[in-house]
């Protein structure tokens, strides 16, 4: 199937808008689940002990890096498709 120019610009959008997901993924780090927070340990200054705690820190992880590349990919499809030219015999 031969694609037209529009088809092709449909088509390298999408793909840019998946290869950035990945990017911004991988900038958050390459977790595989996302993260509302994060354990961080924290050090008392008073008695020089460590504890832990939790802190609200959002992780950005591949379940909806995956989910969003998918709808971009449905969605570039569809666009592709409705984008055709019909041949006039």
């Amino acid at each position: 199937m031969k694609l037209n120019r529009n088809q092709k610009k449909t088509f390298l959008i999408g793909l840019l808008l998946i290869a950035a997901a990945f990017l911004v993924w991988i900038g958050f780090g390459a977790e595989i689940f996302t993260k509302t927070q994060v354990l961080i340990e924290k050090k008392d200054e008073l008695l020089g002990t460590t504890y832990k705690e939790w802190k609200d820190q959002f992780v950005l992880g591949l379940d909806y890096t995956l989910a969003f590349s998918g709808l971009v990919t449905v969605v570039s499809f569809i666009t592709i498709w409705f984008q055709r030219k019909k041949k006039v015999r």
